[in-house]
């Protein structure tokens, strides 16, 4: 019997972990180009700073929950945390950029065991009448990650030197893990599983990882060969699960089930046509646009705190009004702040650019809370774990596609130089036809959106 002391420190340390994961992944949007004069990196390399971040949680989130259904929460929670904190030291005194590259590696493991593990420790401590306020507590943090990742990360750019933004993360996670380890009790294993499908991890790893590292380096024909490299892979896969007793995935959570499918591939789409706004703005305002660090986090925060007030607000509302409708309006909503944002320039008054943003996270929260609500609800009980796990694979997958198409642009009309004043008009260029790109892959998330079924009957 876990006690109410004990909850307490369980939803601080678990909080904690969830706003450090977000914030990092935020924060670093603005100190890019920062970290590509300190190393001299052209805009490619750049995106992969973020990208080898999200390649390595789309692999690993599904794999890791499984793991920690059997080896116990408690104790990949704290191996999860320890990971980051170390990789974040290390990507504080990069001395290159692959050094930092590599660091973001290991950052998605850790990442990614404890997004593995902290909604699932929540949900088995807190009864039903207590697990709904502390689930939105923590999905609060994660918002306000991302909320105050922009605006503290230029700050810390600016004052401090890039380094402090992962430097900020260590304290933080130092006290996770000492307040995981002495104050909470317990580990929270499942019954009943010995196996883990090792096999199956690996196919599932190889698959995406062929998919999603082959998008982004079309249009070049390796990257074909890539994907379609991915998509055999991704057969096997799909065979090998149908024979397992103890499958890594659950694949009879998609037969029969288009609301469950239709929402998760929406979900993709959206993350894939809002994630790397944050990165191509940043590239636009501080160079098309001469803002230093401080003033662009300032702009770029407009987002996410919008998203952040008007998510919980949707969430309550999808209990009462159906989940399409709400999720659809906000992705046309998202669409439409796409359409403003695609028409900026070095002369582009700044209202208009915040506006955009602002349209931007309107949309982004009133999609993501009736949509999560959609696919926790036609889901049986015993297959909660894996569809939330499936939630967040989802959105790793989409904000890698959203990178990578803002990596294949740029690759086409700046290629491997360094950003410098010669290639401003080719930058200013690449974020138009980035953007114009995502308004098209919005269009096709509105009619995916609506074509699910409804959860109310």
């Amino acid at each position: 019997m876990t006690t109410a002391a004990e909850k307490r420190i369980l939803l601080i340390v678990a909080s904690l972990a969830s706003f450090l994961v977000p914030y990092t992944v935020s924060s670093i949007a603005v100190a890019l180009p920062a970290i590509g004069s300190a190393f001299d990196l052209d805009p490619v390399t750049l995106g992969w700073i973020t990208s080898a971040y999200l390649l390595t949680a789309a692999v690993c989130i599904i794999p890791f929950g499984k793991l920690a259904d059997m080896y116990g929460r408690k104790r990949l929670f704290v191996l999860g945390n320890l990971i980051f904190t170390g990789a974040s030291l290390l990507a504080a005194l990069s001395w290159a950029g692959y050094v930092l590259i590599i660091a973001r590696v290991v950052q998605g493991l850790g990442g990614s065991l404890v997004f593995a593990t902290s909604i699932a420790i929540v949900t088995a401590v807190f009864p039903p009448g207590e697990r709904g306020r502390a689930i939105g507590i923590i999905t609060a943090t994660v918002y306000a990650g991302l909320s105050i990742g922009p605006f503290l990360g230029g700050i810390l750019t600016q004052q401090l030197g890039w380094p402090s933004i992962f430097l900020v993360n260590v304290p933080i996670g130092l006290v996770v893990m000492a307040a995981t380890v002495i104050a909470i009790p317990g580990d929270w294993v499942e019954p009943g599983r010995t196996t883990f499908d090792l096999a199956g991890a690996v196919l599932y790893g190889v698959m995406l990882v062929g998919t999603l590292y082959g998008l982004t380096l079309l249009p070049a024909s390796r990257g074909l060969l890539w994907m379609a490299a991915g998509g055999v892979v991704l057969y096997a896969f799909i065979r090998w699960e149908r024979r397992q007793p103890f499958p890594m995935l659950d694949l009879p959570l998609f037969r029969n089930n288009p609301t469950f499918i239709c929402s998760n591939i929406a979900a993709m789409i959206n993350y894939a046509v809002v994630f790397a706004v944050g990165f191509l703005m940043s590239l636009y305002l501080q160079y098309n646009r001469g803002l230093d660090p401080q003033t662009a986090g300032f702009i770029l925060v407009t987002m996410p705190v919008v998203q952040m007030l008007v998510s919980p607000l949707a969430g309550h509302l999808s209990d009462r009004i159906e989940p399409r409708i709400l999720a659809t309006a906000g992705m046309a909503c998202t669409t439409a702040g796409l359409g403003v944002l695609v028409l900026v320039s070095p002369g582009t008054p700044m209202a208009v650019v915040i506006a955009g943003l602002m349209v931007l996270g309107f949309g982004y929260g009133l999609f993501s809370s009736p949509n999560t609500n959609a696919i926790m609800s036609v889901v049986a009980v015993h297959h909660l774990g894996v569809a939330s796990a499936m939630v967040s694979t989802m959105r790793a997958i989409g904000q890698m596609v959203s990178m990578a198409i803002a990596m294949i642009v740029l690759s086409i009309f700046i290629g491997s130089q360094p950003i410098s004043p010669a290639v401003y008009p080719e930058l200013q260029l690449s974020v138009t036809v980035a953007f114009s790109i995502f308004i098209i892959l919005g269009l096709v998330g509105i009619w995916t959106s609506y074509s699910r079924g409804s959860i109310h009957g």
